[in-house]
């Protein structure tokens, strides 16, 4: 898994600016990011991969809503694992 910068976002997901993005946050159709330093965030690369793969699906607005949902629980999970060991 990597963690991709906002520009190779725009590029895999065929959007032309950041806005289009940080709209999609605001609304629930794309995960939030994820900070990788003081100034910089980022996404999972499995992430931005998952809600591609489910538009290019067919997948309506609360399809993804769920996708992305699910999406942040798995961050979760994740980190409990981390946590505990």
């Amino acid at each position: 898994m990597a963690i991709w910068r906002i520009d190779k976002c725009k590029n895999e997901a065929g959007y032309r600016s950041h806005a289009s993005i940080y709209g999609l946050i605001r609304v629930g159709l794309w995960t939030q990011p994820v900070k990788i330093g003081e100034r910089s965030s980022g996404w999972p690369s499995e992430e931005v991969q998952a809600i591609n793969a489910a538009r290019i699906a067919g997948a309506s607005d609360e399809q993804i809503r769920e996708l992305v949902k699910a999406l942040h629980a798995k961050r979760a999970e994740k980190l409990a694992v981390l946590m505990a060991a």
